[in-house]
């Protein structure tokens, strides 16, 4: 398994447990509280106190778990995983950022740790997706097991 692989099993477990513990309730302190975010009441709980979350956000969570885990079984596909995701969390991050859609238009909150959060997914995902060597030289350097050794010199 090579280091892109990796990263993207390591991911997915991690965002399939961030959203299998979001589903918690024990978990979220204080447990479904309103907040008024730009004039919308969003009904959250913060995992662990310090993560914004709702159902919504979860399932998200899930569904790049699920992507991740997917995707680690190729290389090419683990590249891909993390160039998604540089893009991905990128906007989730910018979006974090600016008051009118911190909270994804009432949906996600997407402000506070969490955009600590994707920022720094973004940066690892940036790195795993486009900078990372995909190790494809050493396998080429390497001959197959069951390959016919060719003589190219002509005896008589």
């Amino acid at each position: 398994m090579k280091r892109g692989q990796l990263y993207a099993f390591v991911t997915g477990i991690f965002f399939l447990t961030l959203s299998i513990l979001g589903f918690i309730p024990q978990l979220q302190h204080p447990v479904n509280a309103v907040e008024i975010h730009n004039g919308l009441g969003i009904k959250l709980g913060y995992l662990f106190g310090l993560f914004p979350t709702t159902p919504v956000l979860n399932t998200v969570y899930a569904i790049v778990g699920i992507l991740g885990l997917v995707s680690s079984i190729g290389l090419g596909g683990a590249r891909f995983y993390g160039r998604g995701l540089f893009q991905f969390f990128a906007v989730l991050g910018f979006l974090g950022t600016l008051e009118p859609t911190n909270t994804f238009f009432g949906f996600m909150p997407l402000f506070g740790s969490n955009t600590v959060l994707y920022g720094l997914m973004s940066i690892v995902s940036f790195y795993f997706g486009f900078i990372d060597p995909p190790g494809l030289l050493e396998i080429a350097a390497q001959p197959p097991e069951n390959a016919i050794g060719l003589d190219n010199s002509i005896t008589e």
